[in-house]
């Protein structure tokens, strides 16, 4: 492989960004956020890259409509993720578990893995290319909770980049959709952690106590 070179050029070839929703119906009810959730400081966006070799015993595989029917099955069991954030009284957050989806665009790249270089660490050439920021998406309230660009390398490899709203998750629970979505991408019916929705539990009493 070659030393890693932020001076990669590369193009990528995008269709229209769709909405991924769950695959069954999924409950229609609120779920607030906790008060750690909702604290100004996360209110922000954050992006997530993955990058994947070419694995033969995947030959004839697209891993485009193989994730993205992951991610519908999924989010049968994850649908908060799957709505949009409102706020209410005092600035509290909450989910409006709509089932809209999450927002799913699928891209191809005239370049190799390889050529990404031995270390495959910040900065990326074309990150903007790699991880589009569909206009009016980037919002905390009223926007997608998630949006999941997968790009198809030359080389038969891929590139997941993901971008969370923080107010739903952290690294760790980010980590157990995402293996969800992984076990259930071969073959897995439900996955093996089950989601639980407690964040009551970290809501602050009024009058504190």
């Amino acid at each position: 492989m070659a030393s890693p070179s932020t001076s990669l050029v590369f193009t990528v070839r995008r269709r229209q960004p769709e909405l991924v929703a769950p695959a069954k119906a999924t409950p229609h009810e609120f779920q607030q956020l906790s008060d750690i959730d909702d604290q100004e400081s996360l209110r922000f966006q954050i992006p997530v890259i993955q990058f994947y070799r070419y694995d033969p015993s995947m030959q004839g595989s697209d891993p485009v409509a193989v994730i993205r029917e992951a991610i519908a099955e999924t989010l049968v069991f994850y649908y908060p993720f799957a709505g949009r954030l409102r706020e209410g009284p005092a600035r509290k957050l909450m989910v409006d578990c709509t089932a809209e989806g999450i927002l799913f665009i699928e891209a191809d790249a005239d370049v190799t893995l390889q050529q990404f270089g031995d270390a495959l660490q910040p900065p990326f050439p074309c990150l903007e290319e790699l991880l589009y920021n569909v206009p009016g998406s980037d919002g905390v309230l009223n926007c997608p909770l998630l949006l999941i660009q997968v790009t198809r390398l030359k080389c038969g490899g891929f590139i997941f980049a993901l971008r969370l709203n923080h107010t739903m998750s952290d690294a760790a629970g980010l980590v157990q959709f995402m293996m969800a979505v992984g076990e259930i991408a071969r073959g897995a019916r439900v996955p093996s952690i089950q989601p639980v929705w407690k964040r009551e539990l970290l809501k602050a009493r009024d009058p504190p106590a």
